[in-house]
């Protein structure tokens, strides 16, 4: 399993989640053809070229099912491999390969598309101060596996739930009543060593922020000349953030503004699976 104690404490209930809805009384399939223990062998290919992200998970898939199976790797998350690569291999009962496979490889094709797509548009940022983000748009139930998938790429996590850190978003504005009041009430509550972020979608409220002392302030699906703009204003006083609808097509836009920070949803909500397979099972 991977090292990090955060994924290794919550990887397991949230792995038996999936086995158990895809496995809800047995594998009627699997029972048929294989009504006894029998050992066998499968080859993990990729099918196109990728970076490598959840081999722990997939791994871990199988052995929850058979603590006596044996996954053999060639490769480590974070590389990059070319289609046709044999990735490594499964070996032990051919029903655990068999019952393990779906959940094992929609783990590792998801996890892997993500830290391909991050890894490709944090390419782009390459050589700037930029930090890539991720964002809370991520699969429920999977975000800690979605985010792993983002570090992997080369990207960076935003917070990762709602108990991580202070972000004043529009609707948190308007239920406090304005930029300043959402800051300020914001300060009083969170402990001092919390930074305040908050969400800006004109140059007006951007003003407000910085006179209100917010430590970041996100520039929210404004156009080039707004940002401007903005970053003018802020002059030094908080850090900066754009978000709103960034994607490798139009991240190379913003790259200049000497912005601190951009964030996408699209690493993990619009990220294209990686396409790999267990294939070439047989008995041994």
């Amino acid at each position: 399993m991977n090292n990090d104690i955060t994924m290794t404490l919550n990887a397991d209930d949230l792995i038996f989640m999936a086995l158990r809805e895809d496995i809800s009384s047995e594998d009627v399939t699997t029972n048929a053809v294989m009504p006894q223990k029998q050992d066998g062998e499968a080859q993990l290919i990729c099918k196109q070229d990728g970076v490598l992200a959840g081999l722990f998970v997939f791994q871990r898939v199988f052995e929850l099912l058979d603590q006596d199976i044996q996954v053999e790797f060639f490769f480590t998350d974070g590389d990059q491999v070319k289609k046709g690569t044999l990735l490594g291999t499964v070996r032990g009962d051919i029903r655990a390969i068999l019952s393990g496979e779906r959940t094992a490889l929609n783990y590792l094709q998801r996890m892997s598309g993500i830290a391909t797509y991050t890894s490709a548009i944090a390419e782009l940022l390459k050589g700037s101060k930029v930090k890539l983000l991720d964002t809370r748009k991520t699969t429920p139930n999977n975000r800690i596996f979605e985010k792993y998938a983002v570090k992997t790429g080369g990207g960076c996590n935003h917070r990762y739930n709602l108990s991580d850190g202070v972000l004043l978003k529009d609707n948190h504005i308007g239920a406090a009543g304005g930029v300043k009041s959402a800051v300020q009430m914001a300060k009083d509550y969170a402990p001092f060593v919390r930074k305040i972020e908050i969400e800006c979608e004109t140059v007006e409220m951007v003003r407000e922020a910085v006179e209100a002392g917010a430590d970041i302030i996100m520039l929210d699906n404004m156009n080039v000349d707004q940002m401007q703009r903005a970053i003018a204003c802020i002059d030094g006083r908080a850090e900066i953030e754009i978000s709103g609808n960034v994607t490798r097509e139009n991240i190379e836009h913003y790259i200049s503004l000497g912005v601190d920070y951009i964030s996408s949803g699209a690493l993990t909500h619009s990220a294209p699976i990686m396409d790999i397979s267990l294939k070439n099972l047989h008995i041994l």
